[in-house]
């Protein structure tokens, strides 16, 4: 048992760095289809509730797969990546009968998303994530969004 918790370890500290050493690149996926965001960020999903929704989840599933796949796996469908299961995200948001408390849970989930996709994550000095502020349009970061959360839900 220890010895697999020292080889997990050993892995999470020496490929998840390589991988999000690489500086981040904005995928080739033109965001024009949907309703323009303008350079601040939101603190929530705009597209969440819109007509919108259905075109930010086909725009995002193209931009996860090119900007995010090679860490947290193909479709965001994968356990075997080496970066942690995007769907997992939300699930205690979609377990939430209460709707008050489920808006709320999303705006925080929204809130964390939106951190972490800008700024990046580095834990103890070490960049486990690349920040993508800057690089990726929050059009296409909550499209990406959108797209985890429909794969979640049918996961």
């Amino acid at each position: 048992m220890m010895r697999r918790i020292l080889l997990a370890l050993s892995f999470a500290l020496t490929v998840l760095p390589l991988a999000a050493s690489e500086p981040a690149s904005a995928p080739p996926v033109d965001a024009g289809r949907l309703p323009v965001l303008g350079t601040t960020w939101l603190v929530a999903n705009p597209y969440r509730q819109q007509a919108a929704a259905t075109e930010a989840i086909a725009l995002g599933r193209d931009a996860y797969n090119q900007a995010c796949a090679r860490c947290h796996g193909a479709d965001a469908s994968t356990h075997a990546a080496p970066a942690p299961d995007l769907r997992n995200l939300n699930r205690s948001c979609r377990r939430m009968a209460d709707p008050d408390l489920k808006a709320w849970c999303q705006r925080d989930n929204d809130a964390y998303f939106a951190k972490t996709v800008r700024h990046g994550k580095i834990i103890v000095g070490v960049t486990h994530m690349p920040a993508w502020d800057g690089v990726l349009k929050q059009e296409l970061a909550w499209a990406i969004q959108l797209f985890i959360e429909d794969r979640a839900a049918a996961k």
